[in-house]
């Protein structure tokens, strides 16, 4: 019962890819190693020394975390300090800590979404633009016994990801021939004979980023010493992604009514509300951006929000949203939290598909630093 920790990375960042994460943000491996077999992942939203103590106490082997565990320089690595001691204790145990962060944000389905969907906000578009990513098409012809193979591998970095659809392929069976010089290792046939073996082209579009690790992955799973492939430029569109979301209700309601359904959606004790003096009575079109997202606002008033979400809202960006009419919502960061079980679920679906023999496991530990009295 154990999996390669790499071998479940690889399929969640074709999920949640790296390079969506925003610049500077410390995304990916934090802690350990992922060369070795894991047997029980645990999802948290924070990395706290009461979480690597739940982590130990359920031997767990990779944590995935929404916030970095180390978003800034650590000068020194002592046991006196809880906040260090951690990191010591996570690498004793050796249980490896991995962080998807803005990554989470931006992905389609990803957190906002998750936001939206909770709160019956129909989205109509991201929030912030951050990522415009082009296309391109590989074409690799492989043996026809080893087509499937291929198709899968393609799939398992992330090619033929078309909006809505997953794993999208074109396959031509033709005849391929090849004549090996003698320094060949064919895999098929002998030095100076001439082959001709039945091959599947596959055709799989790509976006441009994950290129490396798509032909790194093609090469390792062809049969052929020399395979043959084509890296095609498209002049289709590429595909964008942001931060936050903008969406409507299907019906506008009254603000105290949507204030009240917040709270009990993401079971809040309270929240903070900023209302300016001439604030709509009645909300439809909503904006939302999961974290610590005030200075966002000016995008949510352009996009014709009648509400923004987010996190963190400093006072005198509060005087700024008043001033300019814009009623907004701030539910605190931990309603991030949401994203543990949504992953747990993800993960859920992923060990169905891959026939994986491994435990999932939501963090139980409460870790909002907030109280209301």
């Amino acid at each position: 019962m154990s999996l390669d920790a790499k071998e479940f990375i690889t399929k969640f960042e074709t999920f949640c890819p790296l390079w969506l994460a925003e610049e500077g943000d410390p995304c990916g491996l934090h802690l350990g190693t992922l060369d070795k077999e894991i047997e029980r992942v645990m999802m948290t939203l924070d990395v706290r020394p009461e979480v690597v103590k739940e982590a130990i106490d359920k031997n767990i082997d990779l944590i995935i975390a929404k916030h970095p565990p180390i978003f800034r320089p650590v000068s020194r690595l002592t046991a006196d300090d809880p906040q260090t001691k951690m990191y010591i204790d996570l690498l004793k145990h050796d249980i490896a800590v991995y962080a998807a962060h803005t990554n989470m944000d931006i992905i389609w389905d990803g957190l906002n979404d998750w936001f939206c969907e909770m709160l019956g906000v129909n989205v109509d578009n991201y929030l912030v633009k951050t990522h415009e990513v082009s296309f391109k098409k590989l074409a690799v012809y492989v043996p026809i016994e080893d087509s499937k193979k291929m198709r899968q591998v393609l799939a398992d970095i992330g090619a033929g990801m078309q909006g809505n659809y997953r794993n999208t392929s074109y396959s031509l069976v033709g005849t391929g021939r090849f004549t090996p010089n003698a320094q060949a290792n064919p895999a098929i046939g002998r030095s100076d004979q001439e082959e001709k073996v039945q091959e599947a082209r596959i055709e799989v579009i790509f976006p441009e980023t994950i290129q490396e690790k798509l032909l790194q992955a093609m090469f390792a799973a062809h049969p052929y010493e020399e395979p043959a492939y084509d890296i095609l430029p498209l002049d289709n569109p590429g595909e964008s992604f942001g931060l936050g979301r903008i969406g409507h209700l299907d019906t506008a309601v009254d603000i105290e009514d949507f204030v009240q359904k917040v709270k009990t959606t993401f079971q809040l004790d309270g929240l903070r509300l900023i209302q300016p003096k001439m604030a709509k009575q009645k909300v439809q079109n909503i904006a939302i951006c999961g974290g610590s997202a005030g200075k966002f606002y000016p995008e949510a008033i352009k996009k014709s929000a009648d509400v923004y979400i987010t996190g963190d809202v400093n006072y005198h960006t509060a005087h700024d949203m008043q001033s300019n009419n814009l009623t907004v919502i701030d539910p605190g960061h931990n309603i991030e939290v949401v994203c543990v079980n949504k992953f747990i679920e993800k993960m859920e679906e992923w060990k169905q598909e891959e026939n994986w023999d491994i435990d999932f496991i939501p963090s139980s530990t409460n870790t909002n630093p907030f109280q209301f009295r």
